[in-house]
C-alpha cells in the first residue's frame, strides 16, 4: 500500500456459523496422528524439537514413509545428512521400499522453487530448519535472522501451495527450540520429543496446536526397528513396578485427553553433607520444595536434615499440580518406611494451607486405575455444595481426604515410624513428628 493511501474495507463475520473442517492426512502411526489432533492438516506448518539423538529424524522418516505407502506424495529434504546416510537409516528401519522423494539441500530458494512445481508433494520434511539459509540474508545458517527468514519462506509456501511442511528444530541446553521465539509463533503446531537416550521410551508432546488439543502426548518405544506405538502407556510405565516398597506411589494423571498412570518414587535419607541435597527427575523442583514446606509447616514432618530424591519412573515429565498428593505420599512413605498399598492410585493438589484440593477429570483417572486392576484410590474431597461425583468403576474403593495431615495420620495408623536420625555431625536423632 502506498504511503498516505487508503486501505480497503475489512469484512467482519459473526461468531455463529460453521466452517468446513480442514482436510487431514493420516499417517497410520496412531500416536503421531493423536498428538497432531487426528493427522496432518494440509497447508500447515509443524515444528518438532528435541535433544540430539532423541529420534526426531527417525520419527519423521517413518511418518513420511507411511504416508508415501498410502499414496501421498512425500518429500524428505535433509540439510544435515547425505542421501546415503538417510538411505541407510531407511534400510535399517525396513522402509527402503517406500516411495519417498529424497534430497540433500540447504538453500531455501532452491527448495521453494522445487516444491512449487506442478507435481509438488503434499508433505515435505525439512531436517533441520537451523541448517537452512536464504541468499537474500547476509548471515550464516543457524543465526536468528536466517532461521526466522527461512521459516517464514517455508510457512508461506505451505499456505500458498497447500503443503504440510514438517520442520525439525534443534534445542538449546535449556530444552527450548533454538532460534528466535517467534519461530514457534509462526508455525501452526509445535511438538516436543522428550525422553532419555538411554531409555527406550519416548514422549511426543503437543505444546501448541491450532487444529487440535494442546498438552496431548504420544508414547513410543525405541527399538532397532525404529519407534513403535505404545497403545497403553499406563501398563508400560507400570510394567517394572515392584510392590510393597516404601517410597513408591502410583499417580493417576491426565496428559491432554489421555489418562496415564505412572509410578512416583521418593527416597528420603540422612544427609552426610552440611547442606542436604534435593534431586528431581521428571517433576518441577520448585513444586517439590513447596510440598516439603507444607509437610513441615502444616503437618509437623521435618525433612530438612535429609537428602530427598524424587523420580518419575518411565521417563515421563509431569507438569500438572494433581501430582502433589502422590508426591507427598511417596515422601512420607519413604520417611516412615511404610509402603503405600500396591493397589492404590493417588491424585490431588495441595494448597499452602495444607488442604487437598479437587482436580479435574476425576472419573477418567479412576476408570484408568480400575482398568489396570487398582482397587482403591486416595483422592481429594469434592467441593462444598457440589454434587457427589459418580463412582468411575465398580470395585474401586474411594478414600477421600481434605487435609494433608490426614495422609500423615494414615501412615502413623499403619504402624510407620516417622523417625529419622539427623545428618552426621548434626547432633542426636530427634522425632520427625510433633
Amino acid at each position: 500500500m502506498a504511503r498516505g493511501g487508503k486501505g480497503r474495507r475489512i469484512d467482519f463475520a459473526g461468531l455463529s456459523g460453521t466452517s468446513p473442517q480442514p482436510p487431514r492426512l493420516q499417517s497410520g502411526i496412531g500416536e503421531f496422528d493423536r498428538v497432531c489432533g487426528g493427522g496432518l492438516v494440509v497447508g500447515s506448518a509443524l515444528l518438532i524439537g528435541g535433544d540430539p539423538g532423541i529420534g526426531k529424524s527417525t520419527l519423521l522418516l517413518q511418518v513420511a514413509a507411511a504416508l508415501a505407502k498410502s499414496g501421498t506424495r512425500c518429500a524428505y529434504v535433509s540439510g544435515e545428512e547425505a542421501l546415503d546416510q538417510v538411505r541407510l537409516r531407511a534400510e535399517r528401519l525396513g522402509l527402503a521400499d517406500a516411495p519417498v522423494q529424497l534430497a540433500a539441500a540447504t538453500s531455501v530458494r532452491d527448495i521453494v522453487s522445487t516444491l512449487e512445481q506442478g507435481d509438488a508433494p503434499r508433505v515435505a520434511v525439512i531436517d533441520s530448519i537451523q541448517t537452512m539459509w536464504l541468499d537474500t540474508i547476509d548471515s550464516t545458517p543457524g543465526t536468528v535472522t536466517q532461521v526466522r527468514g527461512s521459516a517464514q519462506a517455508l510457512v508461506e509456501l505451505a499456505k500458498r501451495r497447500g503443503i504440510a511442511v514438517l520442520l525439525v528444530g534443534h534445542v538449546t541446553k535449556e530444552g527450548t527450540i533454538a532460534g528466535p521465539r517467534v519461530l514457534e509463533h509462526m508455525v501452526d503446531t509445535v511438538l516436543y520429543f522428550e525422553g532419555e537416550r538411554g531409555h527406550q521410551f519416548r514422549i511426543l508432546r503437543t505444546v501448541k496446536n491450532r487444529f487440535g488439543p494442546t498438552d496431548e502426548i504420544g508414547v513410543f518405544e525405541m527399538s532397532d526397528r525404529g519407534l513403535t506405538n505404545v497403545a497403553n502407556p499406563s501398563a508400560l510405565f507400570l510394567a517394572d513396578r515392584r510392590g510393597h516398597v516404601s517410597g513408591a506411589c502410583v499417580f493417576a494423571g491426565i496428559e491432554g485427553t489421555r489418562p496415564v498412570l505412572v509410578e512416583i518414587q521418593a527416597l528420603v535419607a540422612p544427609s552426610s553433607f552440611a547442606t542436604p541435597r534435593h534431586a528431581v527427575v521428571g517433576w518441577d523442583s520448585s513444586r517439590l520444595a513447596m510440598v516439603l514446606a507444607v509437610l513441615e509447616a502444616r503437618c509437623g514432618v521435618s525433612i530438612g536434615a535429609n537428602d530427598v530424591y524424587l523420580n518419575v519412573a518411565g521417563g515421563l515429565r509431569i507438569a500438572e499440580p494433581a501430582a502433589d498428593l502422590a508426591v507427598a505420599a511417596a515422601l512420607v512413605s519413604s520417611l516412615a518406611d511404610e509402603p503405600v498399598p500396591a493397589d492404590m492410585a493417588v491424585f490431588g493438589e495441595i494448597g499452602l494451607g495444607g488442604e487437598v484440593r479437587p482436580v479435574g477429570q476425576r472419573d477418567a483417572r479412576l476408570r484408568e486405575a480400575a482398568k489396570l486392576g487398582f482397587r482403591s484410590a486416595l483422592v481429594p474431597k469434592g467441593r462444598a455444595g457440589a454434587a457427589a461425583p459418580a463412582r468411575a468403576s465398580e470395585g474401586v474403593a474411594i478414600d477421600e481426604i481434605g487435609y494433608l495431615s490426614d495422609l500423615v495420620a494414615r501412615f502413623q495408623a499403619a504402624g510407620g515410624s516417622l523417625r529419622r536420625p539427623r545428618r552426621k555431625g548434626g547432633g542426636p536423632a530427634r522425632d520427625e513428628m510433633d
